[in-house]
């Protein structure tokens, strides 16, 4: 899930009445969730996070990983309830695999990243809001602490801070979009509206979260949960080079807006201020970011721009001589893959 590195983070864009929802009950008998996991790169760290999950006293609920070969996976524990798929390396392609997978299975998927930490309720009350609310198509949950949005956060540290308290009193606001890493989806709705992750979103697939819960709304509510709560780690291993990514931080923006996934008004914003945070950043040298790398790719993108090549598929061959791409089709996130 894309780094929110300044504008399209959930808990800023909750700005309506919060909607009160009824006291939780046990609904798993009514309800059914499953967990959802993509992971590359990142064996040791995914094996932490579904051992961490299994001994929250949630046997019965099943939890799918993908990754896109066994070296990924680490040394996961055998379950009855973990399945571990293999699919194409990708964020979207990897969450879209999960999808297909949860199809028929249960009725809300919960998309974690591998390096998220929820309060041993997240999950139940995540599907008590589902219950509640029935016109609620995706849900993100209240993000305590982002190590993504500054220096990573100790697993030991995220545990400590999650077992001493217990999840906040119930509500729910109305948002933008949900937070990629961790996300709940009604399945149904995905897919009696062929709605999946946009696979011209390649590699980590910066603001893929957004551009899903843009297409999820056309049928439902978005909402924050207040009582859903956890923590992401921000482990920086494993993730996209900073070229790679500061050039997905246009060319992604860019695309969403011509296939209406995005307003112009906010993606030009948060092409701009991802460019400042780049050049602040270079300035100060920040250590735990690729700044340098990330502008880099900013202009790369910006001159693609000007040259009416820009496309986000353009990262998997930054490093390469052959860079000319078939153009992305930019139409909604709704109907065939890639």
């Amino acid at each position: 899930m894309p780094q929110q590195d300044l504008l399209l983070q959930p808990r800023q864009d909750a700005i309506e009445t919060p909607v009160e929802r009824n006291a939780p009950t046990d609904r798993r008998a009514r309800l059914r969730g499953v967990i959802g996991i993509a992971s590359a790169g990142r064996p040791t760290v995914l094996t932490q996070t579904v051992r961490d999950l299994q001994s929250q006293g949630e046997p019965a609920l099943e939890i799918i990983v993908c990754v896109p070969g066994a070296e990924h996976a680490g040394d996961l524990p055998q379950h009855s309830n973990l399945q571990v798929i293999y699919g194409p390396n990708g964020l979207t392609r990897q969450r879209n695999a999960i999808l297909e997978a949860a199809r028929g299975r249960a009725d809300i998927l919960v998309f974690f990243d591998d390096d998220f930490v929820p309060h041993r309720d997240y999950v139940n009350n995540i599907l008590t809001a589902f219950e509640d609310l029935p016109n609620l198509v995706i849900a993100t949950g209240t993000v305590v602490a982002d190590g993504i949005l500054g220096h990573p956060i100790e697993r030991a540290a995220a545990l400590a801070r999650l077992g001493s308290c217990e999840a906040p009193a119930q509500h729910a606001a109305p948002c933008y979009n949900a937070y990629g890493c961790n996300m709940a989806v009604r399945i149904e709705t995905a897919r009696a509206s062929d709605i999946w992750f946009d696979e011209s979103l390649p590699l980590y697939g910066w603001l893929e979260d957004v551009d899903f819960s843009r297409a999820m709304v056309r049928h439902g509510d978005c909402m924050r949960l207040s009582d859903a709560i956890g923590i992401h780690l921000g482990v920086r291993s494993g993730r996209q080079p900073g070229k790679r990514l500061g050039y997905s931080q246009v060319a992604n923006p860019w695309f969403m807006m011509r296939k209406k996934t995005l307003t112009r008004p906010r993606g030009l914003i948060q092409i701009t201020r991802n460019l400042l945070a780049n050049i602040v950043g270079c300035a100060v040298k920040q250590a735990h970011i690729d700044r340098a790398g990330r502008l880099h790719g900013n202009m790369l993108a910006l001159a693609d721009l000007i040259s009416g090549r820009l496309d986000p598929r353009r990262i998997l061959t930054l490093d390469q001589k052959v860079t000319t791409w078939p153009a992305a089709k930019a139409t909604t996130t709704e109907g065939p893959r890639g």
